[in-house]
């Protein structure tokens, strides 16, 4: 079993895997399956219905019956996956989080190689560290997105991101504890949060152990991102700007690793800015000193793919 610290002692299971989920008894079935194969079993499923209205609780209620592993469900409003996140974590009993969408599925040996790749860590070591990361395939088994550089990688994702540049879907599950010290903003009207915002606040603070291992399966179909980018960019502009702001703010230090990404970054918190309302001197308000340089480069050009938004929702209306 993983080494247990002070605070873990007061979690009851190892695992919780959290499922977020908005009309997906349709897809739910495959996260269900998988947990049902997992070798290792020292965990609990934990789901919340963000506001289905589909057979969703339905569902749950019957495997609940059958299966041999505490499932826990609870219903709220619709509010966005990042707040059924922070409740999560609130309500998780587990000492990892590991949260699996409700159309994907995790490989049978998922947990097991968690488990033992934070077993690896040495024990005086493992207050540094936060996560566990592990490489995804699609429903066909091909990988997706590039492989660590070597495995294990002792790293974290703003280090992953800029100066290693590996891209692709990965999943992993942080410490409990970490997670409640790094909630995500709840902003009156924002149903959509970028996740990359809260990863990349945990990495100024904890490693994270990447490992060349496949732990899930992720299914190439329509999901709520992909439908995110088809819809009016105006709709989840507040939430956008905020996290370019907050990517502008404080990961400028890896500018010169990942130059057009912050330039390709304050073009959108300009043009997301302009979005909500906020005009020049108002954007300038919300950047330290450093990301208002590279503002002053990237708002002209975020000026007019805010403009060029705005014909094609014309053209659409029209």
């Amino acid at each position: 079993m993983p080494y247990k610290t002070e605070a873990e002692m007061t979690h009851s299971c190892c695992f919780t895997v959290f499922t977020p989920t908005y009309n997906r008894a349709h897809t739910l079935n495959r996260a269900y399956e998988s947990l049902k194969n997992q070798t290792f079993r020292d965990f609990e499923w934990l789901i919340i219905d963000d506001g289905s209205t589909d057979e969703t609780q339905k569902l749950v209620a019957s495997w609940s019956k059958e299966a041999d592993f505490g499932i826990h469900y609870i219903f709220q409003e619709n509010q966005g996956k990042h707040i059924a996140f922070n409740r999560g974590v609130q309500l998780a009993r587990g000492r990892f989080f590991l949260a699996l969408d409700s159309d994907d599925a995790a490989m049978p040996n998922a947990l097991e190689i968690f488990a033992q790749a934070w077993d690896k860590i040495q024990s005086n070591q493992r207050g540094r560290f936060s996560a566990i990361t592990g490489l995804c395939i699609d429903e066909q088994g091909k990988l997706i997105g590039d492989p660590y550089p070597c495995s294990p990688l002792d790293s974290d994702s703003s280090e992953i991101r800029y100066k290693y540049h590996i891209k692709g879907e990965k999943w992993g599950f942080q410490r409990t504890e970490v997670l409640k010290k790094f909630p995500f903003p709840e902003v009156y009207g924002i149903k959509f949060f970028p996740e990359g915002v809260i990863w990349s606040a945990i990495s100024r603070e904890y490693k994270t152990r990447f490992i060349n291992e496949v732990v899930r399966v992720y299914y190439r179909e329509e999901t709520p991102g992909s439908q995110l980018t088809r819809s009016d960019p105006a709709c989840h502009a507040l939430s956008c700007a905020l996290g370019h702001q907050m990517t502008i703010n404080h990961d400028l230090r890896w500018l010169y690793r990942a130059p057009l990404e912050f330039i390709r970054s304050g073009t959108h918190y300009a043009r997301f800015s302009f979005h909500v309302g906020d005009g020049f001197l108002a954007q300038a308000k919300k950047l330290s000193w450093p990301g208002r340089c590279l503002w002053i480069i990237t708002v002209l050009p975020g000026f007019f793919v805010f403009l060029q938004d705005c014909i094609n929702r014309q053209k659409k209306a029209a």
